[in-house]
């Protein structure tokens, strides 16, 4: 049974660590990757140069037995570092928790140890400068385009599994094709995002704080800086389209982008000498959110990771969600293997509204960056938040946590727990029902009081 033949489109880090783990199960596994090998080639890897490492995503590289090469990658950020206009800084830690923290990491050095992990079994075969045109998904087999020579060639497998993320072939086709009933939705923010770079110094050291996540939170727009392994920091740029004195449409030479920049983010213009030539050089990008339903058409083909549902990247969880669907998916193969059609039909149900869930939260907290973060009221009630998860870190979790740190709960029970939490903190602070002097313990009580009824009044309203 297990020379079963399976094809993965896509070996970006959802794609190359599918095919690790389906290399340990004994599958004789085919990748084909559209760009050429990132090991090899000095490419962006996908369009972010860094990304938030946290724990979904770590419970990922424990089943397949790699924890400890993958730490060596990452930088830990324990906090928010927030930037206002006049240069003021101060650190919000994620977690009253002092171990719990994310980390970031180098796309492309993360997916190139995903390709070698892949590449040291026998059975798992990677393929590049092979486009897929479209997917046969009846039939079981994928139309492919050489770079090079741009001969055409079909492959046939067993399974097909696309990972070739948020513009993906197979979700194309299955579009495309009307053979059956597919929704599909792609909303885009009215924000783009430009990447811009901190350089390190001379000797190689951070020109600021190395181990945060930094934001310089500005109402309709922002800028985030973080660390790299070799001293810079990759700063992005969140920006409307249209709207506002400033925006990506009229940003247009050298001296207006460096008033934006004087005007509103005069502390980081100071680390960036090299802003006006990042700013033209580099491309700016949509932000975009895709859903879709089925994710499978029988046995034969199952979207995965971004093909499925990409995400905003405001909650840092876009590769943790896509690492995690292939940890559940090898749970639902523990039980099902053999079964495809089984396999996909239960792995769709049990994992899609968990993505969903992300994928709005991801856009919740876009505003509650950009915005909320220098909000009086939101920095008191995270104040509250981390004097209860440090008093009581078995019985207290905020949102971010739920989502960040607690990998054994689904996103849906996070992000519904957490919205109540949230409301009931806020409300309770308003009314002057609770204040930062308060006794901590009566605070904890009020909130779980109040939690579980809003938790209770959305149930009854159905909800959820």
């Amino acid at each position: 049974m297990k020379q079963q033949n399976i094809l993965i489109i896509g070996a970006g880090l959802c794609g190359s660590l599918l095919a690790l783990r389906l290399g340990q199960r004994g599958y004789n596994v085919s990748v084909y990757e559209m760009r050429p090998d990132l090991r090899k080639t000095d490419i962006s890897a996908g369009r972010s140069i860094n990304l938030a490492f946290s724990d979904r995503g770590n419970k990922a590289m424990k089943l397949v037995g790699i924890e400890d090469k993958v730490k060596a990658l990452c930088i830990p950020m324990n906090g928010r570092m927030l930037h206002d206009k006049e240069g003021n800084s101060f650190l919000s830690n994620y977690s009253g928790r002092p171990h719990e923290h994310i980390n970031s990491i180098s796309r492309g050095g993360l997916n190139a140890l995903l390709l070698d992990e892949a590449e040291t079994h026998e059975n798992v075969t990677i393929y590049f400068n092979k486009k897929c045109l479209s997917v046969d998904f009846e039939n079981t087999t994928a139309l492919f385009e050489d770079h090079e020579s741009k001969n055409e060639f079909v492959e046939d497998a067993d399974t097909i599994i696309a990972t070739d993320g948020a513009g993906s072939a197979l979700r194309r086709s299955y579009y495309l094709e009307r053979k059956f009933l597919f929704s599909f939705s792609q909303d885009y923010l009215t924000h783009g995002y430009k990447e811009l770079t901190i350089l390190p110094n001379e000797d190689g050291s951070y020109k600021t704080y190395k181990n945060a996540l930094h934001i310089w939170p500005r109402g309709d727009f922002m800028v985030i800086a973080l660390p790299n392994l070799d001293g810079s920091f990759t700063v992005t740029l969140f920006l409307s389209y249209d709207d506002g004195e400033y925006n990506f449409n009229n940003l247009t030479t050298p001296e207006i982008v460096t008033e934006f920049f004087q005007k509103e983010f005069p502390d980081a213009l100071e680390l960036m000498p090299n802003l006006v030539d990042d700013f033209f050089e580099n491309p700016t990008a949509p932000l975009g959110t895709v859903k879709c339903t089925p994710w499978h058409y029988k046995g034969n083909t199952l979207l995965m990771g971004d093909s499925a549902h990409a995400i905003v990247p405001f909650y840092g969880q876009g590769m943790n969600a896509s690492f995690e669907d292939v940890v559940v998916f090898d749970a639902i193969l523990d039980q099902y293997e053999g079964d495809w059609n089984k396999v996909f039909e239960v792995y769709e149900n049990t994992r899609k509204k968990d993505t969903d869930a992300i994928a709005d939260l991801a856009i919740d907290n876009f505003h509650e960056m950009k915005d909320h973060v220098a909000n009086p009221i939101f920095q008191d009630k995270r104040k509250i938040e981390m004097v209860l998860e440090k008093e009581f870190p078995n019985e207290y979790s905020s949102k971010y946590s739920l989502v960040t740190f607690n990998e054994h709960i689904g996103y849906r029970e996070a992000m519904l727990r957490g919205r109540a939490q949230d409301k009931a903190i806020l409300n309770m602070l308003t009314d002057g029902l609770i204040s930062l002097s308060d006794n901590t313990r009566d605070i904890l009580n009020k909130v779980k009081k109040e939690t579980e009824a809003i938790l209770e009044d959305d149930r009854i309203a159905g909800l959820h």
